[in-house]
């Protein structure tokens, strides 16, 4: 196993301050990222109504999200080389905001299926361009450190999702129309996310020749064509949709296969949510001590087998425990993976660009397949599909072990490693 830093975890120097200033931003963006994500699916059932929109054409509509996140994710990387991470969280806030409000305003008051459609595309462009850009810095806070924190970043966004859930309830309790709730949340996501970034690591400075355009293309490309790049971006593609297969259709699955109310069902979906929450917390120790390839072997065989049995345990509270234990399992793929697409920092935004189209890609295909199975077999028997998934999976998780750094690289030079 190879560590990022050569030296016992307590006995590091402290890190400077403006280290920790930029990992407090990170977590800051993360969460606030996260609550923008579940302020507008928690307002879903109210979007509906408010439009008239049978399931099928609501799907449809959903759909825009993860259309303007694929749109986004191609180009992200070379944006984040270009602009640098803080300014591009911040391009990337500004449309999360306008595309939030929009989608808002056009449900509420203008009952335009179109608007909320072209609202929830900026929404969902301006996630994709976001969520690249913080996992670039968080992995490059990581480096200075020297241990393990990228999973504790999106356990911020998981935090992030479940206040935003949270409010959401209290905004459908009350009544609260959502041309009200999405432009209110909006402009506190906006003044947070750019207050955060403005702590992030000073940018490297920038070449200001004509080739320089082109280089970024070019290393876009050749991330592309990178073996290891592209099997990370198989393994986080599977985690992902282990991950967004429970955030769609588990409260649904239980519901109908255990014949819970939708209240129970909803509170497994929140015993899903907290066993990643903690698994994202404290796997970064075990980590830090064992390496990520064994602990993620450990964490993607939990899954697969917390998967397997709430879907076949028969039983309601046997079946609680199998959901734990997969989102406890689930909960290390996606930032591990990249994590480690960004083990070289001057090819982390091409690399973790491509990771993050490969692995979205699941968010767009993973709710119609399911939906799909879920019409022939139950949605219940649908999920069998997550530990099949996992199980061959197992042989991908060598590939995040970090690569040494390359013998001529000096030492101090960002992205270097030792041991």
């Amino acid at each position: 196993m190879s560590r990022t830093i050569d030296v016992p975890a307590g006995k590091r120097p402290p890190a400077p301050r403006a280290v920790l200033t930029a990992r407090n931003g990170v977590a800051v963006v993360f969460a606030l990222n996260g609550l923008a994500v579940a302020s507008w699916f928690s307002r879903v059932p109210a979007a509906r109504e408010a439009l008239d929109l049978s399931p099928s054409r609501l799907g449809l509509l959903l759909l825009c999200v993860s259309a303007g996140s694929l749109l986004a994710m191609p180009t992200a990387g070379l944006v984040a080389q270009r602009l640098g991470s803080a300014r591009t969280v911040a391009v990337s806030v500004v449309l999360v905001s306008l595309g939030l409000t929009g989608a808002g305003l056009a449900a509420s008051l203008a009952g335009s299926v179109v608007g909320v459609g072209l609202g929830l595309a900026a929404f969902g462009f301006g996630s994709g361009l976001c969520d690249v850009a913080m996992n670039v810095e968080g992995a490059a806070v990581e480096k200075r450190l020297g241990r393990t924190i990228l999973p504790r970043f999106h356990a911020a966004w998981s935090l992030g999702s479940v206040a935003g859930a949270g409010l959401g309830a209290l905004a459908a309790r009350f009544d609260v129309p959502v041309g009200l709730h999405l432009p209110v949340l909006s402009a506190l996501v906006l003044a947070g996310t750019l207050l955060g970034a403005r702590g992030f690591l000073s940018a490297p400075a920038e070449g200001t020749g004509d080739g320089e355009p082109a280089a970024r293309r070019r290393a876009l490309l050749a991330a592309w064509r990178e073996p290891r790049t592209l099997l990370v971006g198989l393994l986080v593609l599977v985690m992902a949709f282990t991950e967004g297969s429970a955030n769609d259709w588990l409260a649904v699955a239980f519901v109908d296969g255990y014949g819970v109310d939708e209240a129970v069902g909803a509170a497994v979906f929140g015993v899903f949510v907290m066993g990643m929450t903690l698994g994202r917390t404290v796997g970064t120790v075990a980590i830090d001590r064992w390496g990520r390839v064994p602990v993620l072997f450990a964490t993607i065989a939990t899954a697969s087998v917390g998967a397997a049995v709430a879907v076949l345990a028969g039983s309601g509270p046997l079946a609680v425990v199998g959901v734990a234990l997969w989102g406890l399992g689930a909960s290390l793929g996606f930032p591990v993976g990249m994590s480690a697409a960004a083990d070289d920092e001057e090819k982390a935004p091409a690399r973790v660009s491509v990771v993050a189209v490969i692995g979205y890609t699941a968010f767009l295909a993973g709710p119609p397949l399911l939906g799909f199975l879920g019409d022939h077999l139950g949605v219940l028997s649908a999920l069998g599909v997550v530990p099949l998934l996992l199980l061959p999976t197992l042989a991908l998780v060598p590939v995040l072990r970090e690569r040494p750094a390359a013998p001529d690289t000096p030492a101090g030079v960002p992205g270097a490693k030792v041991g």
